[in-house]
């Protein structure tokens, strides 16, 4: 691996996020990252955080039309509840803070802490749970559904929301929506190795893929010999479509769970296109590349969200963030 040693991967990589986006304070130490206009007047601010191994997410998304701040644990471990704490303080501009939070469960209680931590604090903090993944319904992280690639569209559109100067309930409300408007389904070609470890979480023997895999590595619904990209797609969009549902037109994003190449992922999002086509879907937006990762895993995930206009419209808003960035 590209490191110094394992226990300092988290600290290198803030150290090297700071140096290549001056627009961002970096807090290496407390392991905060907020936009350096923070807090702006007349905004509610949007934290997020998680593990750290799944980069872009979070830090890649803060800025503006994004995330305020976001707060990176240790390698697929929570952060702590000083870090949301000290985010949420620094980007609070007196119209309260949103925290996004994927549903893992070390998760779930720090921010569910945080919350109660930031309120004693004089901080009016709302949460809302992303819980988008189909694949199983409890894992060795969850209870209930994980959080996988909608919270991109969630903390993207409930962004632009937040920088219209829409108020905290409404953007809550937003980013609810978003998120039960959207579903996700992840596909494991190869195991992923933490920095710790040094070696792969699980076992997959070679020409085996793993179907509903977590971003952590947990275990999917289903293995199964290699399959070709068309079939992966169609399986994916109809266990997608299963749940979802669509009455409207969709964001696809097809993700990269970050040993993927471009050259796949591209080809495999021509797939997921035809496999929508022909199941009567159509697609508003689509986003191809790396944004939610599990290290070097070989695999993507896809994600649908159904949109209405208003949804569009955010979602197509000017954005400026290290990973994501139009129409500025």
């Amino acid at each position: 691996m590209l490191i110094n040693v394992p226990e300092t991967v988290v600290g290198d990589a803030l150290r090297g996020i700071a140096a290549a986006h001056p627009e961002l304070a970096v807090d290496v130490e407390n392991r905060v990252v907020v936009r350096r206009d923070a807090p702006v007047a007349g905004k509610v601010g949007l934290v997020s955080g998680g593990g750290s191994g799944h980069e872009p997410l979070h830090a890649g998304f803060v800025g503006p039309g994004m995330l305020s701040a976001a707060c990176p644990g240790e390698v697929f471990t929570s952060p702590v509840p000083d870090q949301m704490v000290r985010a949420a303080a620094a980007v609070d501009a007196g119209e309260g803070v949103l925290f996004v939070v994927k549903n893992y469960t070390g998760d779930v209680l720090n921010f569910d802490m945080a919350a109660e931590l930031a309120e004693e604090e004089g901080i009016r903090v709302e949460r809302v749970l992303v819980n988008d993944d189909v694949a199983v319904t409890d894992s060795l992280y969850t209870a209930g559904r994980r959080g996988t690639g909608a919270t991109l569209f969630v903390e993207k559109i409930a962004g632009a929301a937040a920088d219209e100067g829409a108020p905290l309930d409404r953007v809550t409300e937003v980013a609810r929506r978003v998120n039960e408007s959207s579903r996700s389904f992840g596909v494991a070609l190869s195991p992923c190795s933490t920095p710790a470890k040094g070696s792969p979480t699980f076992e997959l023997p070679p020409g085996q893929l793993e179907l509903g895999i977590g971003i952590h590595g947990e275990p999917g619904r289903e293995r199964r010999a290699m399959m070709t990209s068309r079939e992966i797609a169609d399986y994916t969009v109809d266990v997608i479509l299963e749940d979802l549902r669509p009455t409207g037109p969709v964001l696809a994003l097809v993700n990269g769970m970050g040993a993927t190449p471009l050259l796949e992922l591209y080809g495999f999002n021509a797939e997921v296109q035809r496999a929508l086509s022909e199941r009567g879907v159509a697609v508003a937006r689509t986003l191809v590349g790396n944004y939610v990762t599990s290290l070097d895993m070989a695999g993507c995930s896809v994600t649908l969200c159904q949109v209405d206009e208003e949804l569009l419209r955010w979602w197509d808003a000017p954005v400026q963030t290290a990973a994501l960035r139009w129409g500025r």
